[in-house]
């Protein structure tokens, strides 16, 4: 992955970053935050929760990615170090995830972003962590969230649906790949079926009153199907929902530096900054 992203050049102008901690349980979190370049306080924001498994991944290999994102939206991404496994089970990254969406809510000022003006966005197993916020926030009753772009999300353990099968050798994600995500992130049968780990396992009633929701999936990719069945029982429990698959386009396809021009992606990206900067006004 790093070879990969560090193998072309990208643009990574327009912006200003920053770090930030706050505490977790006694422990220090780091928030990389990134904001147009020369934008003023109170900015809406939205939450980056990155993909790799839960195990790989971090703010260098995503930072093109949330650099476009920022930009085209003119939004500050608030982009949380959560904890890896297999150092921390689940559930610690998702509270840890739940944790910082909520201090941005409340104390977003601090880092000059307007909390009332919040989504959440991930991509692979940042888009499961993006809408167990929404799930957690719903059942705590809040933070308000505004939108939550789920970008090829994981949803399921359920490593048999016919996407699976179809490219069970990749395109760039194996079926053994994510099983061994999985074996790292929670090896617990029965946890693995609770809707904080798997959000498709959410009751009709639980999805009820969730934000609306941006699901994009690729084609040729393992995680197709649990995307789209996740978007399907949004829309059944009467959230708006819109659902986009991407033909000819692999895992991870928005991430990926190599492939950042190609115009499917500029496309893809170009709905999830539309879709920020409508819901986030």
């Amino acid at each position: 992955m790093i070879d990969a992203q560090n193998s072309v050049t990208v643009d990574f102008s327009g912006i200003d970053k920053s770090e930030r901690t706050i505490d977790f349980e006694g422990k220090e979190l780091r928030l990389h935050l990134v904001k147009p370049a020369g934008a003023g306080p109170r900015l809406p924001s939205f939450m980056f929760f990155h993909g790799g498994g839960w195990v790989l991944g971090d703010f260098p290999t995503h930072q093109r990615l949330v650099r476009d994102l920022v930009v085209e939206s003119g939004a500050a991404a608030v982009f949380p170090d959560y904890t890896p496994s297999p150092e921390a089970q689940y559930p610690t990254a998702i509270h840890q995830a739940y944790a910082v969406t909520k201090w941005v809510s409340e104390d977003g000022n601090e880092i000059g972003v307007d909390g009332r003006k919040l989504a959440v966005v991930g991509n692979s197993v940042g888009g499961n962590m993006a809408a167990v916020v929404g799930l957690m926030a719903k059942d705590k009753g809040g933070p308000a969230i505004r939108f939550q772009a789920l970008l090829w999300p994981v949803t399921d353990a359920d490593f048999d649906t016919e996407s699976y099968k179809e490219f069970s050798d990749g395109y760039f994600l194996t079926r053994n790949m994510m099983i061994w995500f999985w074996d790292n992130y929670v090896k617990d049968p029965a946890q693995r079926r609770e809707k904080y780990a798997s959000p498709l396992r959410a009751a009709a009633a639980e999805l009820q009153g969730l934000p609306p929701a941006l699901v994009q999936t690729a084609h040729s990719d393992v995680l197709r199907d649990e995307g789209e069945a996740y978007a399907r029982r949004l829309n059944q429990a009467g959230v708006e929902v819109m659902a986009v698959r991407y033909n000819g386009l692999i895992h991870d396809w928005g991430l990926l530096n190599p492939i950042a021009a190609v115009p499917e992606v500029r496309a893809a990206i170009t709905q999830v900054t539309s879709e920020l900067k409508k819901r986030l006004k």
